[in-house]
C-alpha cells in the first residue's frame, strides 16, 4: 500500500457515528492533531498483520523512510533496514514473538529510499496475540527518527564529569571527540566498501557463473570422452590442456565466491555445529595441506556450546586461516586451533564501530608462530584485494572471505598480532541455544556413474541463457532422463500444461519476462503438488534467499555446478 489514508490506524478502531454535538468536526480535528503530532515528534505509525505479512505505514512514516511508494509487505519493509542491522532486528522480533512479549522496543538504522542516507530509528511496538494457541496476530507501534539524538549522544559522551582542570579536561574531550569521529568515519567507509563490492559482485556474478558453468561443463564433457580415444602423445596433450583449463576455471569460480562472501551475498545453509568435532575432523586435512614443517595442535574445550552457522563455510574459513598461517611461517612453526565458550559484554562490544551484540559466543582461535602483522596491516587485513604477499602469491580475498562469512553469521572476528610474535585470529559465532538440535552429517554427492535415471523420468529445464540451457539439457539426457526445455517461466508453464509426466522442475531463479524462478515454482506446485523443484542461481540476492539464508524447504544447486553435482542432486530429489 502507499499510505493514502491520513494516518495508519489500528484495525479495530471504529469511527463513532455523527451526532448533533459536533462529532465529525472533532474527528477531523483529531486526525489533524495526529498528523501534526507525527510531524512535530518525527515519528510515524506502523502496523503489521503477522499472519499475512501485510504492513501499513502512516504517510509521515513513509516520508521518514524516504519512500514514495510502498507495496505493504513485511519483506519490503525489512529491505529498508540497513544490512548490518537486519539480522539482529529480525532475531529480536522473532524471539519476542516466540516468548509472547507484550511490548517490544528496538533501535536500528534504515537506508532511506530517496537518497540512500542512513538514519537511526527507535521503535516501540505492542503485540496482540489471538487464537487458541495465543499466537501473534498483530503488531502496532511507532518508529521515531532519533538520528539527531544519536549524534548528540556521541557528543555528550566526550563531556567531562569534573570541571576542576578545564584545560586538561577540554583536551581529553577533544581527543574523545576525534576518536568518536574516526569510529563513525570508519563505520561509514566500511559500509561504503561493502556496498561497492556488493554492487560489483552482484552485477557480474549471475552472468559470470553462467559462463563458468558452461566452460566447466564443456571441459568435463571432454574429460568423459578422452577415455574413448586411443593412447597417444596427442591424447596426453589433450589431458594436460583439459586439466589446465579446469584449474583456471575453478580459480575464477573461487574468486567470484570469495567476493560474494565478503559482500555477504553468499547463500548460507546454517545448522547447529559442534566446533570441537568439526576442528578434530579437519586435522588430517590441515596436516596434509600445511606440510611436515608445520605442526598442528588443537586445544578443545570440554562442554563446548553449539554454534549455528554454515558448516561448509566455517571449514573454508578455518582452512583459509591455516593457509595464511602457513605463508607467515616460511621456515616452519606451529599452528594451534583452540575452542572455548565466552561472553562478550557491553564494555567490549561498545569499542567497535560495527554492530556487535553482547552475549554468549563460541570462540574458535587460530594461532601461528609466524612473522606477525604491524598495526597498519591489521587495520587493512580484512579489505578485499589487500595482501602483503608477492605478486602472484595471493588474491587478498582469504581474510575478507572469513570476515564476510562471520559477519553474515551474526558473529565477530578480531586479529591480535605483533611483529615477530605470531598472530591469533579469533572467530566468535553466536551460541545456539536449542540444545536438542544436532547438526546432521553432510552427505557427499555420489558419482554420476551410479546416479543415472531412465527415460521414464522427465525433467523440465527452464533457463533463459541459451548456452547454459543447452548444456544442462545435454547433461540430463546423458544421464538417461527425458528432458523438456523452456527459455522463460511462461514457456515452462505451457509445457507443464501439455505434458503431465514432468517429475522435476529444474529452474534458474533470475529470469526475464516478468516471472522469476520462485514464481514459476509456486504456480507449478499449485498445479501439481507432487512436482519436485530444484533451483539454480549464480547470484544469491534473489527470491529464494532472505537474510543470507535459504528459504525453508528450498533445494538449490549453485552455479557453477558439475556433472556429478547435478546428477546427485536430481537423483536425490527424485528418490525422495
Amino acid at each position: 500500500m502507499t499510505g493514502a489514508d491520513d494516518a495508519a490506524l489500528p484495525a479495530q478502531t471504529e469511527v463513532a457515528p455523527t451526532d448533533a454535538s459536533g462529532g465529525p468536526a472533532l474527528l477531523v480535528e483529531s486526525k489533524e492533531l495526529l498528523v501534526l503530532a507525527q510531524q512535530a515528534g518525527r515519528f510515524g505509525i506502523f502496523e503489521w498483520q503477522v499472519a499475512d505479512g501485510a504492513v501499513q505505514m502512516s504517510p509521515h512514516l513513509l516520508t521518514l523512510y524516504g519512500l514514495a511508494r510502498f507495496d505493504g509487505r513485511y519483506d519490503s519493509w525489512l529491505r529498508c533496514i540497513f544490512r548490518e542491522d537486519r539480522v539482529r532486528l529480525t532475531n529480536l522480533i522473532e524471539a519476542a514473538l516466540a516468548d509472547r512479549v507484550r511490548e517490544v522496543e528496538a533501535d536500528f538504522r534504515i537506508t532511506r529510499g530517496d537518497d540512500a542516507t542512513l538514519r537511526w530509528m527507535e521503535a516501540r511496538y505492542i503485540v496482540f496475540y489471538a487464537g487458541a494457541d495465543r499466537g501473534p496476530s498483530r503488531v502496532v507501534g511507532i518508529n521515531v527518527d532519533v538520528t539527531e539524538q544519536k549524534r548528540a549522544g556521541i557528543q555528550l559522551r566526550v563531556f567531562a564529569d569534573s570541571l576542576e582542570d578545564r584545560v586538561r579536561e577540554r583536551t581529553r574531550e577533544l581527543e574523545e571527540e576525534f576518536r568518536a569521529r574516526q569510529k563513525a568515519e570508519e563505520s561509514l567507509r566500511q559500509a561504503q566498501k561493502m556496498e561497492a563490492v556488493g554492487q560489483l559482485t552482484g552485477g557480474i556474478a549471475h552472468d559470470f557463473n553462467n559462463l563458468l558453468t558452461v566452460v566447466l561443463g564443456g571441459i568435463e564433457g571432454i574429460g568423459r570422452q578422452i577415455s574413448n580415444l586411443p593412447e597417444s602423445p596427442a591424447t596426453a596433450r589433450i589431458v594436460r590442456a583439459k586439466d589446465m583449463a579446469t584449474n583456471g576455471a575453478r580459480r575464477a569460480a573461487a574468486l567470484i565466491s570469495r567476493l560474494m562472501a565478503f559482500s555477504r551475498q553468499q547463500s548460507l545453509a546454517p545448522t547447529p555445529i559442534d566446533a570441537n568435532k568439526l576442528v578434530a575432523g579437519m586435522c588430517e586435512l590441515l596436516r596434509r595441506t600445511l606440510g611436515e614443517s608445520i605442526s598442528v595442535e588443537t586445544v578443545l574445550t570440554a562442554g563446548l556450546w553449539r554454534s549455528f552457522a554454515d558448516e561448509n563455510q566455517l571449514e573454508s574459513a578455518i582452512l583459509n586461516l591455516a593457509v595464511n598461517a602457513r605463508d607467515a611461517m616460511p621456515h616452519g612453526g606451529k599452528l594451534t586451533i583452540e575452542t572455548a565458550n565466552c561472553h562478550l559484554d557491553d564494555a567490549y562490544v561498545d569499542k567497535f564501530a560495527e554492530p556487535v551484540v553482547a552475549g554468549q559466543y563460541v570462540l574458535i582461535a587460530v594461532t601461528d608462530t609466524g612473522t606477525g602483522m604491524s598495526p597498519s596491516t591489521i587495520e587493512r587485513a580484512f579489505e578485499p584485494f589487500f595482501t602483503t604477499k608477492e605478486v602472484g602469491k595471493g588474491t587478498g580475498l582469504g581474510l575478507s572471505q572469513v570476515y564476510g562469512f562471520v559477519r553474515q553469521s551474526s558473529g565477530h572476528v578480531r586479529i591480535y598480532s605483533e611483529i615477530g610474535e605470531g598472530t591469533t585470529l579469533k572467530i566468535y559465532l553466536p551460541r545456539h541455544r536449542d540444545a536438542a538440535a544436532a547438526g546432521g552429517s553432510r552427505a557427499e554427492p555420489l558419482p554420476a556413474s551410479v546416479m543415472h535415471g531412465d527415460a521414464s523420468q522427465c525433467v523440465l529445464v527452464v533457463e533463459d541463457d541459451d548456452a547454459l540451457r543447452a548444456h544442462a539439457t545435454e547433461m540430463l539426457r546423458e544421464l538417461g532422463y527425458r528432458v523438456l526445455e523452456a527459455a522463460d517461466g511462461a514457456a515452462g508453464l505451457a509445457l507443464l500444461a501439455t505434458d503431465a509426466g514432468v517429475d522435476l522442475l529444474f529452474t534458474d531463479v533470475v529470469m526475464p519476462g516478468g516471472m522469476n524462478g520462485r514464481q514459476l515454482a509456486d504456480e507449478a506446485a499449485r498445479r501439481n503438488p507432487e512436482l519436485r523443484v530444484l533451483f539454480t542461481t549464480g547470484y544469491t540476492r534473489n527470491a529464494i534467499i532472505h537474510h543470507g539464508r535459504l528459504d525453508a524447504g528450498t533445494e538449490l544447486l549453485t552455479k557453477p555446478y558439475s556433472f556429478d553435482e547435478l546428477a546427485s542432486k536430481v537423483r536425490q530429489l527424485l528418490d525422495t
